[in-house]
């Protein structure tokens, strides 16, 4: 694979405010004289290669970059940090976690910034986005998977690079069969893949729906419309069991005022009219989740007592719908299709 000369930088188009880290140019042009470079306008992030003084350490994709500036010719960024760099919303770096370099059998110092993976590394799952040489989508997936604290943590980072269409449940399944036999953490991949879903569209929907799991209660599907008996929608509840009529929101501090609070009663009480049984989950009750249970199990009830001929509701969807549930069908999107059905993925 092509690697970038160091000078003059490599560009980043798709990350503005991006400071590439530059050698020292005897000509005080493409980057500081060694006089400059010993001065205080600028900042040393690798041996030989410094950014300007001002540039901000801290945001998520300057410490990709400065963490991977003296990345060997054959090796790239990978898990968290690939992800996020090559668009996942989720994995933005706010634990300070340190970005991990696959560098294969190659050898680099390792610093606070950044942890090194010399495990196998096969030419094909290494790709240049944006100016940086990244392990592919799957192969970064699987790494934070393989190395995730729980399995329900492993299902958290598919689902939320899933969301951002960067990889799908089959895909990371063929990788973990084809490539990873006998790897570290790989019987975690095996366990978190049949319980990853596709439309999952927050980490705190992730939360609700293993606290609803943990209860004992049924798998829950995740953002599935609902439409009346005419074909009308009613709503995307973030969980719904189809069997019980059972649906869960979560509401976060912006549904609790304003407009969006009164379009989520509104909604609710679409969802009652037509013969399903709301609740709620609220951020106090992941820290501390019996509250939501009791409310959840008192749901479940009311909707065990209900009579069948209540519900006016259905998941079959009408022939003018067009489904974006799994990472294949967003794929599939055109553009504007795309920009007008998954407006919600930028709020």
């Amino acid at each position: 694979m092509r690697r970038l000369d160091r000078t003059p930088p490599a560009p980043h188009p798709g990350h503005p405010g991006v400071v590439s880290p530059v050698a020292i140019d005897p000509r005080g042009v493409r980057g500081p004289t060694r006089d400059q470079a010993r001065g205080g306008g600028w900042r040393r992030v690798a041996a030989g290669l410094f950014v300007p003084a001002g540039t901000d350490p801290t945001s998520v994709a300057q410490r990709i970059v400065e963490a991977a500036a003296d990345l060997p010719p054959y090796g790239g960024v990978t898990g968290w940090a690939a992800l996020s760099w090559m668009g996942g919303r989720w994995f933005d770096g706010t634990d300070d976690r340190p970005v991990t370099l696959a560098i294969g059998e190659g050898n680099l110092r390792p610093d606070r910034r950044r942890v090194l993976s010399k495990e196998r590394l096969a030419p094909d799952e290494l790709i240049e986005h944006d100016g940086l040489s990244l392990t592919t989508a799957v192969r970064s997936v699987c790494f934070e998977m393989r190395y995730a604290g729980s399995v329900h943590a492993a299902v958290r980072v598919l689902e939320l690079a899933a969301f951002s269409d960067l990889v799908s449940v089959a895909e990371c399944s063929e990788f973990v069969q084809g490539r990873l036999a006998g790897w570290t953490g790989v019987q975690r991949c095996r366990d978190a893949l049949p319980l990853a879903e596709e439309n999952v569209w927050s980490p705190m929907e992730h939360a609700m729906r293993l606290v609803w799991t943990g209860a004992g209660l049924p798998r829950p599907r995740c953002n599935v419309p609902v439409f009346d008996v005419r074909g009308n929608h009613i709503g995307t509840p973030d969980l719904i069991d189809p069997e019980a009529g059972v649906v869960g929101e979560y509401d976060g501090s912006l549904h609790l005022t304003g407009s969006q609070r009164a379009k989520d009663l509104d909604r609710e009480e679409r969802f009652r009219a037509h013969g399903l049984y709301p609740v709620t989950m609220v951020a106090a009750d992941v820290a501390d989740p019996s509250a939501f249970l009791r409310r959840l199990h008192a749901t479940y009830a009311r909707a065990a007592a209900a009579p069948v001929a209540e519900r006016r509701w259905t998941l079959q969807k009408p022939a003018w719908w067009l489904p974006t549930e799994t990472v294949a069908q967003r794929r599939a999107l055109d553009d504007h299709s795309r920009a007008r059905l998954l407006a919600h993925r930028a709020s």
